[in-house]
């Protein structure tokens, strides 16, 4: 299979959203510019297993680490000085470690392409 015609495949806990969101995102871009937002997104992106794991953390005593990872400091300094809202914020963030990886995830998409888009 050649990576170049599908190159998202390559991402470990790609959701469909995911997948469909950096399609749409990178469609206008020239060979060379999706090669480099390819570059870009793949250090960027957090992994939603990673995600769940940090966010397991939180029941161990370090509530929050899941925050810090998608830079939401603010929510993640909330988090580990409220052991995770007495860890009812901590089982709402194992439900949605998908949506806060996605969310996240987005957001680097973004950024990524806007870098792409202003390079040759």
């Amino acid at each position: 299979m050649n990576t170049y015609q599908n190159p998202y495949m390559m991402f470990d806990g790609m959701t469909p959203e995911e997948f469909e969101f950096l399609q749409q995102a990178s469609a206008s871009l020239t060979e060379n510019q999706q090669k480099y937002f390819m570059s870009i997104y793949s250090s960027k992106r957090k992994n939603p297993q990673d995600i769940m794991l940090a966010t397991l953390l939180g029941f161990l005593g370090v509530s929050g680490v899941q925050r810090f990872l998608t830079d939401q400091i603010g929510m993640g300094l909330l988090y580990f000085f409220t052991a995770g809202f007495c860890f009812i914020g901590t089982i709402v963030d194992l439900i949605n470690y998908k949506n806060i990886a996605n969310d996240y995830n987005k957001k680097m998409a973004f950024e990524s392409f806007n870098i792409a888009k202003m390079s040759n």
